[in-house]
C-alpha cells in the first residue's frame, strides 16, 4: 500500500545547508503550479527564498485580467445563420476557437490557468450536452475569475451558470416536479463528499429550495437561464436539521455555516491530490483546512500555505503525480524552452481527445479520475511517441536544427566537457528525484555517447560544442522519455 513519508509540517519551508533551496525544488514548484517553466525561469529564481516565490505565484495570478471575451460571448440562438448547416459550422467554429484560447492561456498564464483547468474537473460541465458557445464562455469565465477566489461565492455562481444548470438538469427543477440531479450533484461532488453530512431528505428539500431556475426561452436558445418565482418551491423546508423557506442562495448561506468542516476538508483533499500527492496525509488535510476556514473559504492563503510549506517542499512529495496528456506534453515544451507555436498549441487541445481528455468534455461529472489511470496501454505509446514527435516538429520547422538541445544542455551545467555530469544533469532536469541506482545513470551515460570514440571523452576533445552533441542531447532525452520515471511530475 503506497504511503506518504513527507515530513508534516505546514510551517512555511525555509532552506538549510541540509535541505536547501535548488533547481529540483524550483522546478517542482513550476510543474505543480504551472505547466512547467523553462530552464533560464528556474534559475533565475534561485536568489528568491521560496515562500516569496509562492506569494508571488499567488499574487500574479491573483492580478491578472480575464481573457478578452470573444465577438460571440452573448450570442443567441437569434445571432446565428437561419440555415442549419451555416449555423452548425458557426458554433463548431466558435467552440474550437474558445478551447485554443484556453490552451494558449494555459500554456502563458502560469497559477491562474492551472487553477481554472482544475476546477474544469471539479465543477463539470460537458458542452456536448448543451452546445451553446455562449454559455461555455460563461463557464469558462467563473473558472477564471474564481480560480483563486472566495469558494463559497464560487459555489454560488457556478450554480446559477446555464452551462450547469442545463448540464445537471437544474433548468427542470420545478415545484411541480423536482429534479434532485444538482443537489445531489452540489453535496455529493462540489461541496462535501459522498455520504459526508448530508441525507437523502437533505438532497430533497434542498432540490425544492433550488427550484425556479427554469427561464429558458426554446425558440431562442443561448439566452441565460433565468429565475421565474413562479417556478420555486415557496414551502418550508428541512436541511441540516435546519427549517425555513429556504431558496438558492440561502441553501449556499446554510451549507457552509453548517458544514464548514466537511467542506474545507473534501476540498482540500482534491486540490491536495492533484497539487501535492495522491497519497493524501490526512494530518495535513486537517491542518491545511483549518487555514481554509480560518480565511473564510479564500482559495488564495489556502494555496499560499500548502505551496511554501515544508511538507510540499519535501523530496518525497517530488514526482508523485501523473499528469494528464494536455498537462503532460505542455510542461514539456515549456521546460524545453520551445518558442509559442500556434499549430502545436492547437494539437495539444485535441491530440488527447482519442485517450480521454477533451477540454470542456471531461468524462462524466465526476471528472478524468486522474493519476494512475491516465496510463494505459494504449495512452503510454502516445505519451511516449509525443515525446518524440515534439522534438522532431521543432526540428523541422528550424532548418533541420537541434541547437536548441545544446542550449538546454549548456544551461543545465557547468562542466560542459564531462560526459558524466552533463548526463546526469539532464537526467536530472526531466527526472527531478533522480534515477535509483548509479549503474542506471552508467546506462544513460552510454546512450548519451552514442557512436562518439571513448577517446575524446578521455582526452577532453569532447564537449557541448562538439558538431554532433545536439543529436546525442536528443537521444539521452528520447532514452529518458521512456524510463517511467518520466510519467510523473
Amino acid at each position: 500500500m503506497p504511503l506518504n513519508c513527507a515530513v508534516e509540517s505546514s510551517q512555511a519551508y525555509v532552506p538549510t545547508v541540509d535541505n536547501p533551496w535548488e533547481l529540483s525544488k524550483i522546478t517542482h514548484l513550476y510543474r505543480r503550479t504551472t505547466f512547467g517553466a523553462s530552464i533560464e525561469k528556474i534559475n533565475s529564481k534561485l536568489l528568491i527564498q521560496p515562500k516569496v516565490l509562492v506569494e508571488q505565484l499567488v499574487n500574479e495570478a491573483l492580478a491578472l485580467p480575464l481573457t478578452k471575451e470573444p465577438v460571440w460571448a452573448k450570442w443567441q440562438l437569434s445571432d446565428y445563420s437561419s440555415v442549419e448547416s451555416e449555423r452548425n459550422a458557426q458554433i463548431t467554429s466558435q467552440i474550437l476557437e474558445w478551447t485554443r484560447q484556453w490552451t494558449f492561456d494555459m500554456k502563458n498564464n502560469g497559477l491562474r490557468d492551472r487553477m481554472s483547468w482544475f476546477w474544469h474537473n471539479h465543477f463539470v460541465t460537458k458542452n456536448s450536452k448543451y452546445i451553446c458557445p455562449s454559455w461555455m464562455y460563461e463557464y469558462h469565465k467563473l473558472l477564471q475569475k474564481y480560480a483563486l477566489g472566495n469558494f463559497k461565492e464560487f459555489v454560488r455562481d457556478m450554480g446559477k451558470s446555464s452551462a450547469m444548470l442545463v448540464f445537471l438538469d437544474g433548468v427542470q427543477n420545478t415545484r411541480f416536479q423536482p429534479n434532485e440531479n444538482y443537489a445531489r450533484e452540489l453535496y455529493e461532488l462540489f461541496t462535501l463528499g459522498v455520504d459526508n453530512g448530508y441525507t437523502q431528505a437533505d438532497i430533497v428539500d434542498t432540490a425544492r429550495a433550488l427550484s425556479g431556475w427554469n427561464g429558458l426561452d426554446v425558440n431562442n436558445l443561448c439566452g441565460n437561464v433565468t429565475f421565474v418565482p413562479s417556478f420555486w418551491d415557496p414551502g418550508n423546508k428541512t436541511i441540516f436539521g435546519k427549517t425555513g423557506k429556504y431558496g438558492y442562495d440561502e441553501v449556499v448561506d446554510l451549507l457552509f455555516a453548517e458544514r464548514p468542516v466537511q467542506i474545507s476538508e473534501h476540498i482540500t483533499r482534491k486540490i491536495y491530490k492533484n497539487f501535492v500527492n495522491p497519497d493524501v496525509s490526512e494530518t495535513m488535510i486537517k491542518a491545511f483546512a483549518k487555514i481554509f476556514r480560518d480565511n473564510n473559504f479564500e482559495l488564495a492563503p489556502l494555496m499560499k500555505a500548502i505551496l511554501s510549506s515544508e511538507h510540499f517542499f519535501d523530496k518525497n512529495t517530488i514526482s508523485t503525480i501523473i499528469p494528464g496528456h494536455i498537462e503532460y506534453f505542455m510542461t514539456f515544451l515549456n521546460e524545453m524552452g520551445y518558442p509559442h507555436d500556434d499549430q502545436i498549441i492547437t494539437l495539444l487541445a485535441y491530440s488527447g481527445m482519442d485517450y480521454d481528455q477533451q477540454i470542456f468534455n471531461p468524462t462524466d461529472v465526476s471528472g478524468w479520475p486522474g493519476n494512475r489511470s491516465w496510463i494505459t496501454s494504449s495512452s503510454l505509446p502516445y505519451r511516449i511517441d509525443g515525446i518524440r514527435n515534439l522534438i522532431g516538429y521543432f526540428y523541422s520547422i528550424s532548418g533541420n536544427n537541434l541547437d536548441q538541445l545544446r542550449l538546454l544542455a549548456k544551461s543545465l551545467t557547468t562542466d560542459e566537457g564531462n560526459v558524466v555530469e552533463v548526463t546526469k544533469s539532464i537526467v536530472n532536469y526531466f527526472l527531478p528525484k533522480g534515477l535509483q541506482n548509479p549503474s542506471d545513470y552508467n546506462d544513460a551515460t552510454v546512450v548519451f555517447k552514442a557512436d562518439v570514440p571513448e577517446n575524446y571523452f578521455t582526452s577532453g576533445q569532447w564537449n557541448l560544442d562538439w558538431e554532433y552533441a545536439p543529436l546525442q542531447v536528443y537521444l539521452l532525452i528520447v532514452y529518458v522519455s521512456n524510463l517511467p520515471e518520466f510519467q510523473l511530475r
